[in-house]
């Protein structure tokens, strides 16, 4: 394994940003501190970190790869290489795949492929439900066995309360996590954007702010019910943000994630009737835009998760009402946040790297640069203007395409070896 020095950048440390070297060695940070702390043996690489920062690897909680069964749109190493390109160092897989994760040798196949790759760490999520139908529960026993612990049928929700109530109530006897898609498929049904203003000019079919509201706080009466741990998958609406706040205030057990383009874009995008801007769930005002932001700096939301969700070409290149929902957002995440909101580089590696890994139990992700700490690392010129004009994913329907964002990627480190430089997999 090589040794690195990574000199002259501002650390982001548990106790705030200290201007210091940080020598990786044996896939561990050996020592922080001023000067250039010497390299073993005097075989390694120094790089040269000056106005960059250094923190902890950023941790994606929602990410869709498409493996197994719609690899032509993404698979497992090329999302690896777009997390890597972003400077993620671990990202969940959602199971919504075909087949869907439901049991045991799926989610293993996931996490066998991970390694196989070896870029950063993918962890499997389980279905909540049998082939994602939401009639009767997954192999929650084989999943948690095979190391699952976020659940989820991301891309529909859970609409049988006893159905949930019964997987909260088993997997709060084993740590586990529900991340629920919330959206009431009958105030959903036929939706193609959000509901409003734009949506009556455009006439066009909406999709109302309360299919998410009515959902989540039906779901923390079952977290009141269960003890069961809860996260909100995608939080689009003010709403939302006012049902997480006072559930917090509550003592529930209660987390949640926004999607980068939620704190980018409102529904006024659409009347371009571009299907970039197509999403799930899909813009919404300019007001919840602003709520989100705000949530998102008090803490109230915990967390950024990018929802990346690869669409081939063919597939988007068709009208508003037909396209699939969705878009990619692993290269872009950090910049699209640095750009959007009023947080400090700190506070941004909290929600996308330290909180993230704390939700999903990741011991080796989300640490603070110390000594002794893994060496899984993400450096970034936060204030440089970059604008993106390609990917590593397999596909390219990102919302982001040519805009000026503030916060390139520079070097990430997984498990102590660079992984991503200068545009390609580190060899």
């Amino acid at each position: 394994m090589a040794d690195y020095v990574l000199a002259g950048g501002t650390v982001l440390t548990a106790n705030g940003p200290i201007e210091a070297d940080v020598h990786i060695a044996n896939q561990v940070i050996e020592a922080i501190g001023p000067g250039d702390p010497p390299v073993a043996n005097g075989a390694g690489e120094r790089i040269d970190c000056t106005g960059l920062t250094i923190g902890p690897g950023l941790v994606d909680l929602h990410t869709h790869l498409r493996e197994p069964g719609q690899e032509w749109k993404e698979d497992i190493e090329s999302g690896s290489r777009a997390a890597v390109a972003g400077g993620f160092t671990a990202i969940l897989a959602m199971p919504n795949t075909n087949p869907p994760i439901d049991s045991g040798h799926l989610a293993r196949y996931v996490s066998d492929r991970s390694a196989q790759v070896g870029l950063c760490d993918v962890i499997p999520t389980g279905c909540i439900t049998e082939s994602m139908a939401g009639e009767g529960l997954a192999h929650l026993d084989e999943l948690t066995a095979a190391g699952v612990r976020v659940f989820t049928d991301d891309g529909v929700t859970v609409a049988d309360a006893g159905l949930l109530r019964r997987a909260m109530e088993y997997l709060v006897e084993r740590d586990g996590l529900i991340a629920q898609h919330a959206e009431d498929p009958g105030l959903a049904g036929g939706g193609h954007m959000h509901e409003g203003a734009v949506s009556s000019w455009l006439g066009m079919a909406g999709l109302a702010a309360e299919a998410e509201t009515t959902i989540v706080a039906r779901d923390l009466t079952l977290v009141r019910m269960t003890g069961c741990r809860y996260h909100v998958a995608h939080a689009s609406t003010a709403g939302t943000v006012a049902l997480i706040e006072a559930a917090k205030q509550e003592g529930l057990p209660v987390t949640a994630e926004v999607a980068p383009h939620h704190l980018f874009f409102s529904d006024e995008a659409v009347r371009s009737m571009d299907p970039v801007y197509k999403m799930y769930p899909p813009l919404r005002t300019q007001g919840d835009v602003e709520t989100l932001r705000e949530g998102l700096e008090t803490g109230v939301i915990d967390a950024v998760a990018t929802d990346h969700a690869p669409h081939a070409a063919h597939e988007k290149d068709v009208p508003f009402e037909e396209a699939p929902r969705g878009v990619i957002g692993l290269e872009t995440a950090l910049g699209v946040v640095r750009t959007a909101t009023g947080l400090d580089a700190g506070a941004i590696f909290d929600r996308m790297s330290v909180r993230p890994a704390e939700i999903a139990g990741l011991d080796r992700h989300g640490n603070w640069p110390a000594p002794g700490v893994a060496a899984n690392l993400a450096v970034f010129d936060m204030d440089a203007q970059w604008t993106p004009d390609g990917f590593q994913s397999k596909s390219t329907n990102s919302p982001f395409i040519g805009l000026q964002l503030r916060g390139p990627p520079q070097y990430p480190f997984f498990e102590g070896k660079l992984v991503w430089r200068d545009g390609k997999v580190e060899q």
